[in-house]
């Protein structure tokens, strides 16, 4: 089940990086080849925030016979912890590093992008709902 929720994560902000690169100067400053290395690397990043925010949520929720036990609650918290990160990623690389900046396009709120928030808001709720669809007479 992991593997499959790693798969639709991993999809789904491959997507998303894409759709929102107008929103960083990136789109604007940068080669094709840079903004192809940012977009895998921008992925594998999220693939990496979701495995420790997924695995997190597991050995802080208690959940030792997921998903069977405690789906909900592992999802809420998984979710809950790529926000955080992400939060923080944000503003130590726009603020405090400087390694990329938003374009005009972007919403903000604090100084914190409103898109890659949304991101994962949605994306790890998305692909929650989605395994929860096919959780039912599911056997580990």
């Amino acid at each position: 089940m992991f593997l499959r929720y790693i798969a639709c994560v991993g999809l789904l902000n491959l997507f998303w990086e894409i759709l929102q690169l107008p929103l960083y100067t990136l789109w604007y400053e940068s080669s094709p080849a840079t903004i192809a290395f940012a977009v895998v690397h921008c992925t594998l990043g999220d693939l990496l925030i979701a495995t420790i925010s997924f695995f997190a949520a597991l050995v802080l929720s208690g959940a030792n016979n997921w998903p069977q036990q405690h789906y909900g609650r592992v999802a809420l918290m998984a979710g809950i912890f790529g926000v955080c990160y992400t939060v923080f990623s944000e503003w130590n690389n726009t603020v405090v590093t400087r390694t990329w900046a938003y374009s005009s396009w972007m919403p903000t709120l604090g100084g914190i992008g409103l898109s890659p928030v949304l991101q994962w808001v949605l994306i790890p709720a998305l692909a929650f709902w989605r395994l929860s669809q096919q959780r039912v007479g599911y056997r580990a």
